[in-house]
């Protein structure tokens, strides 16, 4: 992609929105949106890492976007002569369709039209997002770049669930898989690095937790499936679940909608529901040390499942050389870290303790022991994955 080239990303959440402005490959600034109170509060962080917190007047996240060029502006970013070049916006979404990027247009909408009924929890918030840039930046290219893509490549057998294939392709009901920006991000920043090795399990360990088995660069196999619900258990999402237990669930609460079901599995559970009713990793282990053995449980059962899932992906890959933690949790919990490998020495992972606690300020640290296999921690960056993938689709390049 140009090195002149402006880009602007969205990275639209549930109950906020992040956006980067971009100057080619170099980061101009950030910008998050999220609720503080009443009150929209916008926190800009610029190159050198400084931030700035702006108190809004908007009285929805939605109202972000129309108000987002004048805020640019106002900040110094953008004026009368300058202008966005291309726009994109993450998707995650399930279908053949959003497993590609896409330059938005008539056939593209219609599409996000259709994945809002497919995923009424995940598509509506993407969709209005773009929609609403389409409307405010006129004449701006807006490209989808899809969270799945990276999955493409999977063999069959990690893609179906067990009933009718020929029900599965017609209806698109497949394991299509997501985190896939960040799990690029991590796969082709390791090969520039040169430590990528042919059998690597990446855990991406955030608010949303996944697990994927990389081998020779490309994914094998990954934990969420039709949607970012199945898998892990994560801060507000079950992960895993029997279909028929969702529906005792359905029942015993008395939930009147297989929508509102659905909400329930994705926002009241995970470590949100097992735990003394908070999604915050930090006062999970803060509760749990002043004594709650509800938040104490809680915790080993999040560790468990990230345990028992490495087991699955090295089995995808009759093995694994290197494991690395990445996402917020991955990144910053020297706990997490420590649960989850302590029980791997039976493939051959041991963590240096004093390592893991130590300040991590390069992209990448080995925390390994000595004699270990390499245990990686590493900042994944979904943005620059972004424009790596945006600069395939509008230039051609690799």
């Amino acid at each position: 992609m140009t090195e002149s080239r402006l880009i602007l990303i969205t990275n639209p959440g549930s109950s906020s929105r992040k956006y980067a402005l971009y100057r080619g490959n170099d980061l101009l600034c950030s910008l998050h949106f999220e609720f503080e109170g009443a009150n929209i509060i916008c926190t800009l962080k610029k190159a050198d890492d400084t931030k700035k917190k702006i108190t809004t007047d908007f009285a929805s996240l939605t109202d972000t976007v129309a108000n987002l060029k004048d805020l640019l502006t106002s900040e110094g970013y953008l004026d009368e002569n300058t202008k966005i070049d291309v726009i994109l916006a993450r998707t995650a979404a399930p279908g053949s369709y959003f497993a590609y990027d896409h330059l938005v247009d008539e056939e593209c909408l219609k599409q996000l039209e259709i994945g809002k009924k497919t995923a009424p929890l995940h598509i509506p918030v993407v969709a209005g997002e773009i929609e609403h840039f389409v409307k405010s930046f006129a004449g701006t290219p807006v490209v989808t770049v899809s969270d799945s893509g990276f999955h493409n490549d999977r063999p069959d057998l990690a893609k179906y669930y067990a009933f009718d294939t020929e029900l599965a392709d017609q209806y698109e009901i497949k394991r299509w898989g997501y985190h896939g920006l960040s799990m690029g991000s991590i796969a082709h920043y390791m090969e520039k690095a040169g430590i990528l090795p042919e059998k690597v399990i990446v855990c991406h360990i955030g608010s949303g937790s996944s697990l994927t088995a990389i081998q020779n660069g490309k994914s094998v196999d990954t934990t969420m499936g039709f949607t970012p619900l199945e898998g892990l258990m994560m801060s507000t999402r079950t992960g895993s679940i029997d279909a028929a237990a969702a529906l005792a669930i359905k029942r015993a609460r008395g939930i009147e909608n297989d929508e509102d079901l659905e909400k329930f599995l994705n926002k009241e559970c995970g470590l949100k529901g097992v735990s003394a009713n908070s999604d915050d990793m930090r006062e999970v282990m803060k509760s749990r040390d002043n004594g709650s053995q509800k938040d104490a449980f809680a915790l080993d059962l999040y560790n468990y499942r990230i345990r028992a899932a490495i087991g699955q992906m090295a089995a995808a890959m009759d093995g694994v050389d290197a494991i690395v933690f990445t996402a917020t949790i991955g990144e910053r919990s020297d706990e997490t870290r420590l649960e989850v490998v302590k029980k791997l020495g039976y493939l051959g992972f041991q963590i240096d303790e004093a390592k893991n606690l130590a300040e991590m300020p390069e992209r990448h640290t080995n925390i390994a022991a000595e004699g270990s296999k390499p245990v990686y921690v590493i900042r994944t960056d979904e943005f620059e994955e972004m424009i790596r993938r945006a600069t395939v689709l509008l230039d051609g390049e690799k």
